[in-house]
């Protein structure tokens, strides 16, 4: 048995209009976390009210998911955006949440960039001020949920915003601890037995293997699986079923 605790995090809200992606009202059954899209890479008005309200019924900690404005390509295509436009478009998505979530009785707790963004700020730190410039602007005291070892962490623990750092159970880690393109065999994993495996590894001890069968260290305080992966809410119980069997506590970190 484990005294560890994990928060448990997964990308909601992120349907548009008629089309729905991910099953938002089963995963807010067993996350601790929701990362809500704010609408630039996906979400719409409804739709986020519609998460906000779930969560806050539930008492799932609400973070705001933000991105790149790239609803075509689901905000998973690179873009070179200026930094005082970013920051400005950070800002924009948050205030868009926070207006949702207080309707709803509770707030935005936390800040987790998406897709594109959130592998541009690992090793961009142009980037990554742009993005703490825009949570600070809206808040001077909101976590941000980011990669061990990246410039997001850094720069936001530098600048006095909380740094959270994150793994994932449901995708394949370089040797340098960052995550496999989703273009590579292999980046994504859907096994719920294997997920399960490598989220209690990585809340008990904290490291995870890359395809190769090589160790890499990761520390993490929040366990993410992609809303969008095949299969997302029955890895979801699978995972939560495993943490609690091995004694692992879940629970929002903010």
């Amino acid at each position: 048995m484990t005294d560890a605790v994990v928060d448990l995090n997964a990308d909601l809200a992120e349907g548009f209009g008629r089309w729905t992606l991910t099953d938002d009202e089963a995963l807010l059954a067993v996350v601790s976390s929701a990362n809500i899209a704010c609408g630039f890479h996906a979400g719409d008005p409804a739709t986020i009210r519609r998460v906000c309200d779930r969560a806050a019924e539930r008492g799932v900690a609400i973070g705001a998911h933000v991105s790149y404005r790239d609803l075509a390509g689901f905000g998973r295509r690179a873009m070179d955006v200026p930094a005082d436009e970013l920051a400005d478009e950070i800002t924009y998505q948050i205030g868009a949440l926070e207006v949702f979530a207080r309707a709803a009785g509770t707030k935005v707790a936390y800040v987790k960039p998406h897709g594109a963004l959130y592998n541009r700020v690992v090793a961009d730190k142009e980037q990554a001020v742009a993005v703490v410039a825009g949570i600070r602007r809206a808040d001077p005291v909101l976590p941000v949920l980011c990669l061990p070892g990246s410039a997001l962490l850094a720069e936001a623990e530098k600048t006095g915003l909380p740094g959270v750092a994150e793994a994932f159970v449901d995708r394949a880690y370089t040797a340098a601890g960052t995550l496999v393109p989703r273009g590579m065999p292999g980046a994504v994993i859907t096994d719920p037995e294997q997920v399960a495996q490598r989220a209690v590894t990585l809340a008990t001890q904290g490291r995870t293997t890359t395809p190769d069968g090589e160790t890499v260290h990761v520390r993490a305080r929040s366990l993410c699986l992609h809303g969008d992966t095949p299969g997302a809410v029955d890895l979801a119980r699978t995972v939560l079923a495993a943490l609690r069997g091995a004694g692992v506590g879940v629970e929002a970190f903010a």
